[in-house]
Formats: C-alpha cells, structure tokens, sequence
C-alpha cells in the first residue's frame, strides 16, 4: 500500500515535531513553509528577544541543548541555530518546500450533510478515508502565482498563533491611526520584521508610545529608553498591571517547585475530576493561595511595586493560569526612575492628530511613533484558511477558549490536526508530545471517542481554564495543568503516565521534557 501524504503547514517548532514523527511512522510528510526559512516567529523578532522559559523546559525530549549555551534564557539566534541543528539532525530539512504558501485548503469527497450527520469524526473515528481528501492551493510566498494543486490525506496546521495577523484594537469613528497626523503607526509585527538597523533608525531620536505590557512590549520599551534616554522617554501605555518576575526563585524557592509537579496539581480543579480530587482542591485551596503570595510578595519587593502603582490587583494564579508571564527585562525599573520609561495606564485610548488620547488626561501624549504590542489574531489565520463557510465556521472561536479536543482535534473537521494553538510552561515541548500523539492517532495507535464525548471533553477544558484564567482564558493555556494534560495524552498513546520512579519523585519532583523522552 502506498504510504499516505500528511501535509504539514509551517516550519516553526510544531511543524519541525510534526515532520519528524510522522516521518517516523512511515508517513510521507510535505511540510509547506511562506518563509525561506525555519524557525517560525524566531526568525522575526526584536534584537533583544529571548527565551522566557529556562532552556532546561524549552527544548525537544530527546535532543539537548549544545554544551556551548550556557545562558539559562538563550537569544533568539541560539534558538534559531538549535532548530536548525534539530532539523539537520533527524533529516528534515529534505522534506521542507521553502517560500510556499497554503493559501487555502479543501475537503472532498462528502457532503456538510454527510458530515453533520456523523456520530464519530470522519465517520469512524479513524485518520483516513480513502476517497476523502484535502486539496491544497499553494503559491509561491513572494509572487503569488499558482505552483500547484496538491491532494493529500491528512493535513497538520502548523501555522502558529503568535504571527502573521495582529489584533488592531477597536477605535470609535474619527479615533483610529487615520487621525493620527503627525507621526507614524506600527504593529509590533512590522517592527520586528525588520531588520535590526533599519528598527533602531526608525526609533532613534523619536518620542515613542508603546501599547501593551507583555512581553514584545517590555523589550521595545526598553530598546526605545537604551537608545533614546529621558531626552526623548518612551511612554508605555497600559490596561491591566501583570505580575511580572523578577526572576524563577521566589524567596529562593524554584516556581517549578510551586506550580510545575503533580501536588501543585492537587490544589486546583481539573476537568474529569473524580470526588476524591475535587475535595483534595477544596480542602488544600490555603496551600494554592499561600503558593500564589509567596510569588507575589518576592514581586512587590524586588520590584517596588508599590512604588510605581504596578500592583496587579488580581493574583498571580491567574496571570499563571493564563500564561500572562513576562520576565521584565534587566534594569526596567531603573529606566523608569531616571525619567527614560513613562508609564501610562488606561482602559482605552484613542489617536489625535498630536498622538494619542487617554481617559482622564486633557492634554494629548505627544509622539512622533507608535507601536501597538497588542498581539495577535491567531484565530483569524485559522479559520481563513479553509474555502469552505461550514468549516470556517467550525472554526470560529466565538466566546470559546479553544474547540480542539486534546488541543490539537476539532470534532467536525475530519483529517486534520492544529499543533501550537494553546500555551504551556514549555510551548516546545507541548508541540512535541502533541506531534506525537498526532503520529501515533495516524498509525492507528488508537481511535477517537465519538464526537459528543470529544465536544463534552473540550466544555470540562473550557469551563476549568475559564474559572482560573478570568478575563484572560482566550490565551487558551493550561500551565497549570499540563501533567493533567500530559497524562491523557499518555493514556491515549498506551504509555504509562507515571514517568518518575517513586511514589514522592512523582508527587513533588517537577516534570520537565526529559520525563517524554521515551514510552
């Protein structure tokens, strides 16, 4: 039988994973890349990125970081060349068909109505049908011209949340960039797609607001005050204060140790919890508050948050829970005191012809440039890529957190995966054990429950990542939760989910990506 034709969209970290194991399974991957090259939105960023997360969680089970990185929070270029090393390793980079576009993609071979009226995804729970394909429209990415019609049985989306379309906040009429004179408005995606001179150029010597107060924003307010200084302050413009840490000890106590093993686990409710887990969650809920004020306590003091009126007035439990982290860069604080970061908080603004416009402010915040860090619209990327109205609404998150069983299935879209849509403590290795769960789904490993029970699934995910996420659950992360997460995917793919020896190593020991290396 000839082996089936798995397309896989992107090149970034999940699509590398993706190309890999189901290479492994005897698979014929086509990975489709817009690029020229890997790395997804590592290759795009600002010159000061870096990894949020320790290299010791970031990183694929079964392929260390060099000995020569030595740095706990390795750059953007260190990340790039252990991609690059990772795909030359295991041989993938044959199979990568660079500056290719998907533009859009297409069932055949059933009807909606045969669709909707399925009790098990594709009509047997299984990953392939032989007279149901994908056709694929692929361009060339810089001309736009047809290359070609691909028909493929299976279809990974690995197209990445965090790129491509940026989410443009909603102006009332006559307040968006349009009104805005006398400077100019960028995205944060614009910005970092340029290159490093060419950025430092259109900064240097500017009055320059930035919007947000994640990650991309902190880094460019502080290219702005490195560059600029108080002759010409940054002015960071914000909604909603985050818990930001100084750093991943508090008190000397790793955060791993808090928030990343199986007792941690135990103080929060978990979808499909039994009784006996449900009341350890309620009767150890002074332990997780207790948990969340150490981590809070070490903030507001090596920060001075009180100093500055940055006291976020939710707990840190929900920042964690909706993986609102953000390391603030080195001497950020510092930038402030000597007047070359200006902080600005407001639930809206909106633009002048001077700049920008905040409530309870009169005068307008002069600015020769604006950047908006408001991130991204992962969603719409999503869901544009299919031709058909019934799939594309399928897709449509609405008030969802995010319709994927396992986070990597929707049940009414047969012979497809999304890899990458949701965060972890360890976005590279959730992508990976993802991957392999996809691959081991294709072999055959297992089948899918029917569609009801994958929908009843993906409501019990929902509702708990609403609970502890508030306001903030359409990052879709389950940081808090990743061993749960972690244990069904192992339950499904017939490994044994305890993957510590000793009873106390598997309750208090943190698990970090070499724990998956192997079934």
């Amino acid at each position: 039988m000839e082996p089936k034709k798995v397309a896989i969209i992107g090149a970034g970290v999940s699509g590398l994973a993706a190309c890999k194991f189901t290479l492994s399974k005897g698979f014929i991957p086509i990975v489709f890349e817009a690029r020229g090259a890997i790395g997804g939105v590592w290759t795009e960023t600002l010159q000061t990125t870096a990894l949020q997360t320790p290299k010791d969680m970031y990183r694929f089970s079964d392929f260390p970081w060099p000995k020569s990185v030595t740095e706990e929070f390795p750059k953007y270029n260190q990340v790039l060349d252990y991609l690059k090393s990772y795909a030359d390793h295991f041989g993938l980079m044959k199979h990568i068909r660079f500056n290719t576009r998907v533009l859009s993609i297409d069932y055949e071979g059933c009807s909606d109505e045969e669709l909707d009226g399925w009790t098990l995804w594709g009509g047997s729970g299984e990953a392939f049908a032989d007279r149901r394909k994908w056709r694929l429209n692929v361009v060339d990415a810089h001309t736009n011209d047809p290359i070609e019609e691909m028909v493929v049985d299976f279809v990974i989306l690995c197209i990445g949340r965090f790129s491509d379309v940026p989410n443009i906040p909603e102006f009332p009429p006559n307040g968006g960039p349009e009104a805005f004179k006398s400077g100019k408005v960028l995205h944060s995606l614009q910005y970092s797609a340029m290159d490093f001179d060419s950025a430092s150029n259109l900064i240097k010597n500017k009055q320059v607001t930035v919007v947000g107060f994640q990650k991309s924003a902190l880094d460019l307010a502080m290219e702005c005050a490195n560059t600029n200084g108080p002759k010409n302050p940054c002015t960071v413009l914000y909604k909603t204060a985050h818990w930001n840490l100084p750093d991943n000890h508090p008190w000397g106590i790793p955060l791993s140790f808090l928030y990343m093993n199986r007792f941690a686990e135990l103080l929060i409710h978990k979808p499909g919890e039994n009784f006996i887990l449900y009341l350890l969650a309620v009767l150890l809920s002074p332990i997780r508050w207790f948990f969340a004020k150490i981590v809070e306590t070490h903030a507001k003091k090596k920060h001075k948050l009180a100093k500055y009126g940055m006291i976020p007035t939710h707990s840190f439990l929900q920042d964690i829970s909706s993986c609102q982290l953000a390391s603030l860069p080195e001497k950020f604080y510092e930038k402030v005191d000597e007047g070359s970061i200006i902080l600005k908080k407001s639930p809206n603004f909106m633009f002048c012809e001077e700049g920008i416009t905040i409530q309870g402010q009169t005068k307008p915040i002069r600015s020769d440039l604006v950047i908006l860090a408001t991130g991204f619209r992962g969603d719409q990327k999503l869901k544009q890529i299919f031709t058909s109205a019934t799939h594309r609404n399928h897709m449509t998150f609405r008030d969802s957190v995010n319709p994927l069983y396992r986070q990597c299935i929707h049940p009414r879209i047969p012979q497809l995966a999304v890899i990458g849509f949701t965060e972890s403590p360890s976005n590279m290795f959730t992508s990976e054990i993802r991957c392999r769960w996809v691959a081991e789904f294709l072999a055959g490993t297992f089948k899918l429950p029917s569609i009801k029970e994958m929908e009843k699934d993906i409501a019990n995910w929902e509702k708990i990542l609403k609970h502890y996420s508030g306001p903030f659950s359409k990052r879709a992360c389950f940081a808090t939760l990743h061993i749960w997460y972690n244990d069904q995917l192992c339950n499904d793919m017939g490994w044994n989910p305890k993957r510590k020896n000793g009873f106390f190593a598997n309750l208090f020991v943190p698990f970090s990506p070499l724990d998956y290396a192997s079934p």
